[in-house]
């Protein structure tokens, strides 16, 4: 019976009623110990007819061990896992060890988990609950939430409960208050009838309506009353019921000193039913308590080396402190596990985890946490296990497990030198887990002991990495300028064999890119200066980097004419690379938009996010989608663009990449800018600016400005558009690309209000000519002709200008330049040749859903006296980003389940959105898919 939670049933069973309707659903109850998550959990376990059932848990104890709560959870339905796809089946069966390790991307198991919930549910909806996720261990929580964030029509419903510290990462949440007084006195007098009426209020008011404390408190206060062990066995009361007044002494005795929080009065009360058994029922809880995942059988060998007979665990099971079936046994509530811990001896706890560490020896993992319990000082044999379990969790991506061994091993390490490495190798660990704050604070008790330029250098470039990720990228910057001279012997204190210059390239390349997104031409040239005096040879394989950090110090000191040619080689260098080299080829594309080149940044980016894909290197995507939106932009894809960007904005997250989301979400803001989502635009740039004010990296600081201004100047609010433009450019934003891609519209609002365009039209001028690339020169005359009051001179600009888009690159700025055209003629009182121009905007701009600029172009056709000013919508204007992703992907050829594969999709939803595309395309086969204009 649970009282008080019928809303919350509700929720559950409508959970559940989805699911058996194919339609998947998450759930996270959260709440403090004792609030009914559990028996919720089990509520939705008994009401699960019809559904298979899997049942996970957190287990403390098992919290440092890399997929451990995974395998507890799945580990009945490993049958299932060769129909996975199969890169995501050996990624899984390496997480929970049953093949070695394949892989570097961790993320590639919860595309693992997810395949696998769909798979069990193709035999019917399934149910999974997952208790105590607070103690999940890092690796399995972001699997399961990687999963759960993608489920969608499988009829997979996931029941999380859990206590605050449990990252949900924006899953449904449902959290649990106490009871109303009501419902506290009808679980009471069920629980404890008879109670008189001045103790059950005061337990009621006590217990602030958790429903643990109100069975556990009677107990307590039962257990201190005077008249405790009288011939009615009551609390307190009398033969015949009545209160006798010995109440009040009986209940101060129990909380002397007033009201402890909460969990903590439960503990207590714990503790005092675990002092009752007898002696070895209360070493067998400790045993328990000890031992992860509740194995009866070691259990039991454990208590049978300890001189316990079997016995007292059953005593333990008769005070309802355990459960015991199916050759397992675990505690009736999680508190019950620290209070047994608690309540048993330092000495006996040491013997315990010796004990268990010889049991074990077949389970390395946990033998060497074990060991470690057990070492009351320095000892290199558990520290050698925990610093193997670290490889073990590393090799299998449980960055986090791995930081937590090898940080405990430095603990055990007598050797300064030793400890010194190990605490370094926990710091990376834990950057690696997205642990910035454990890192950091590894690092700092690391340099106390590190004295040789190596280890002084990777702790710079540690450092920085962090110092990044914590949103302060000039400290950074100077970190890694420091490390790059101390591997470089730069410094006269440090004494090296043989400097290493390649080491100190690469952090001096990872400073500039940090001083680009900066705005801090100083610190560039800086960076380019060191590169070139670092003496790096063609074979050391940096040469396409350098060129890189030189080209961006030239385009900041001197401007494009110098800077273009040099950038232009890194691009033709990632263009001829058709496999691997991901870094530089993903370099290669974001120069590639510095240069213009939008088609081949797209083309290269295309290529690496399909391996990244086909290898399941999930990791690598954010990054990889930053430039391919970018790219998508630019050539006027714009539902690519939000479908890149939106899917990248997730994967970012997974992955705890949060730099990578403001230039995703700078992309997403241009298009709402440009398609007159208002809201959505200024939502997102408000996110850009206040991700600058922290970060101070400029990138986000520009594309939320450029948005911004793009809005007000689709929405004919030229003056504010040249405002935010003018204001962008006395900043740092004028240092970025964007200044120069924005300058046409900067020189479009200053002409329509009057005022002279000098400056971005010479801005732009400088780099078009250097870039020289037909739309860029397309602009430029547009440009031109915008600031040129004779018509005649205009025109011939104009007309430049439509002949040089004529290669199709660039469907966006070719659909401006043909309003401006139509604009310009039709006020030369030319409708006739107007009309043509004006059609050719209109169709764009449909097409590309901007309709403040579609509009503009539909007022002025009726202003020249053409009424048919309605386009042709193309047949995927009317999908989703995602369904025309997959209906793409569909067109090609690929079943579900290899879209699925590549999408991190559940082949059902898949199905669910083809399901949807299909009448909007007006088709009713695949077969149908390829005929279609699905660009």
């Amino acid at each position: 019976m649970l009282w008080g939670r019928a809303g919350e049933q509700k929720v559950v069973e409508e959970l559940l009623d989805q699911a058996r309707e194919g339609r998947s659903g998450v759930l996270v109850l959260r709440g403090e110990p004792g609030i009914g998550k559990t028996s919720l959990l089990e509520y939705a376990g008994r009401r699960a007819d019809g559904m298979r059932v899997l049942r996970g848990v957190g287990i403390e104890t098992e919290a440092e061990i890399p997929f451990a709560s995974l395998h507890l959870l799945l580990r009945r339905a490993l049958d299932r896992l060769p129909a996975l796809p199969a890169p995501q089946a050996a990624a899984l069966e390496g997480a929970l060890g049953l093949r070695p390790a394949a892989g570097d991307d961790q993320l590639l198991v919860g595309a693992a988990v997810l395949s696998l919930l769909a798979e069990l549910a193709e035999d019917g909806p399934l149910l999974c609950l997952v208790d105590d996720a607070h103690w999940l261990d890092q690796a399995s929580a972001q699997a399961l939430r990687f999963a759960a964030h993608r489920l969608h029509a499988e009829g997979v419903a996931i029941v999380f409960g859990a206590r605050d510290g449990f990252d949900a990462s924006g899953l449904p949440e449902l959290r649990l208050s106490g009871l109303d007084r009501r419902s506290a006195l009808e679980l009471l007098a069920d629980a404890e009838p008879g109670l008189a009426a001045p103790l059950r209020d005061r337990i009621v008011a006590e217990s602030c309506g958790n429903p643990l404390a109100l069975r556990e408190l009677p107990r307590s206060a039962a257990r201190h009353s005077p008249l405790e062990g009288g011939p009615d066995g009551g609390y307190g009361s009398t033969r015949d019921g009545g209160y006798d007044g010995a109440y009040e002494g009986a209940y101060d005795g129990v909380y002397e000193g007033g009201p402890l929080p909460l969990p903590e009065r439960i503990q207590s009360a714990y503790a005092s039913r675990i002092a009752e058994l007898p002696p070895d029922a209360r070493t067998a809880l400790l045993v328990m308590a000890l031992t992860d995942g509740g194995d009866l059988g070691v259990i039991r060998q454990a208590t049978d080396g300890l001189g316990v007979p079997a016995s007292a665990l059953a005593a333990a099971e008769d005070a309802g402190l355990v459960r015991i079936a199916g050759g397992r046994v675990e505690f009736t509530h999680p508190l019950m596990r620290t209070a047994a811990y608690q309540h048993g001896g330092y000495e006996l706890r040491l013997r315990v985890h010796t004990l268990l560490a010889r049991l074990l020896a077949g389970q390395p993992d946990r033998r060497a946490w074990h060991l470690a319990a057990a070492a009351t000082g320095p000892d290199e044999e558990a520290a050698q296990a925990l610093e193997q379990a670290a490889r073990r969790a590393k090799d299998r991506n449980g960055n986090a497990g791995a930081a937590a061994a090898l940080a405990r091993a430095a603990d055990l390490t007598a050797d300064p030198a030793l400890r010194a490495g190990r605490l370094t190798s926990a710091a990376v660990a834990a950057a690696d887990a997205g642990q910035p704050a454990r890192a950091k604070q590894l690092v700092e008790r690391a340099a106390e002991l590190v004295t040789d330029p190596r280890s002084r250098a990777r702790l710079a470039e540690l450092r920085a990495r962090i110092a990044f990720d914590e949103g302060t990228p000039y400290l950074a910057h100077d970190l890694l300028v420091d490390g790059a001279e101390h591997l470089a012997g730069d410094r006269p204190a440090d004494v090296l064999e043989a400097p290493d210059r390649v080491a100190a390239g690469l952090m001096l390349i990872d400073a500039a890119r940090n001083a680009w997104q900066l705005s801090d031409p100083a610190k560039v040239a800086e960076a380019a200066a060191r590169l070139h005096a670092l003496g790096l040879r063609p074979e050391d394989g940096l040469e396409p980097a350098v060129r890189a950090v030189t080209g961006a110090a030239v385009l900041l000191r001197e401007g494009p004419a110098g800077a273009l040619p040099i950038m232009r080689g890194l691009v033709a260098a990632g263009a001829r690379i058709r496999e691997g080299a991901h870094a530089l080829r993903v370099n290669a594309a974001f120069v590639a938009t510095i240069v213009g080149d939008f088609q081949a940044g797209r083309d290269i980016s295309a290529a690496v996010a399909a391996e990244c894909r086909a290898n399941g290197e999930i990791g690598k995507l954010p990054i990889v989608h930053l430039t391919l939106a970018s790219a998508e932009l630019y050539l006027g894809r714009f539902r690519d663009a939000v479908a890149t960007a939106t899917e990248g904005l997730q994967l970012a997250s997974d992955t705890g990449q949060p730099n990578r989301a403001g230039y995703l979400e700078g992309t997403l803001a241009w298009i709402a800018a440009a398609q007159g989502d208002a809201p959505r635009c200024v939502e997102l740039a408000a996110r850009g600016r206040d991700r600058f004010d922290v970060t101070r990296i400029a990138n986000d600081l520009a594309w939320a400005e450029w948005a911004l201004a793009l809005l007000d100047l689709g929405q004919g609010r030229f003056t504010e558009a040249l405002g935010r433009f003018e204001a962008a450019m006395a900043g740092p934003v004028r240092h970025q690309m964007q200044a120069v891609y924005f300058a046409p519209d900067q020189v479009e609002a200053a002409t329509r209000l009057g005022l002279p365009a000098d400056e971005p039209l010479r801005r732009f001028e400088e780099w078009a000519v250097a870039a020289d690339l037909p739309w860029a020169e397309a602009v430029l005359h547009r440009c031109r002709a915008l600031v040129e009051p004779g018509w005649e001179r205009a025109e011939e600009h104009f007309r430049q200008a439509v002949r040089l888009h004529a290669s199709g690159e660039r469907p966006w700025e070719a659909a401006r330049t043909h309003l401006a055209y139509g604009e310009r003629l039709r006020r030369e009182r030319n409708k006739g040749s107007a009309r043509p121009h004006l059609r050719a905007a209109l169709e764009t701009f449909e097409r590309l859903g901007a309709r403040p600029w579609a509009e503009r172009a539909r007022t002025e056709l009726r202003a020249t006296g053409d009424t048919t000013t309605s386009g042709t919508e193309p047949a995927a204007q009317a999908l989703s980003p995602q369904e025309l992703q997959i209906v793409r992907l569909a067109a090609t050829g690929l079943t579900n389940k290899e879209i699925g594969a590549q999408l991190f999709l559940s082949p059902k939803t898949v199905s669910y959105h083809l399901y949807r595309a299909f009448p909007k395309l007006n088709v009713a086969s695949r077969a149908q898919l390829a005929g279609l204009d699905l660009m």
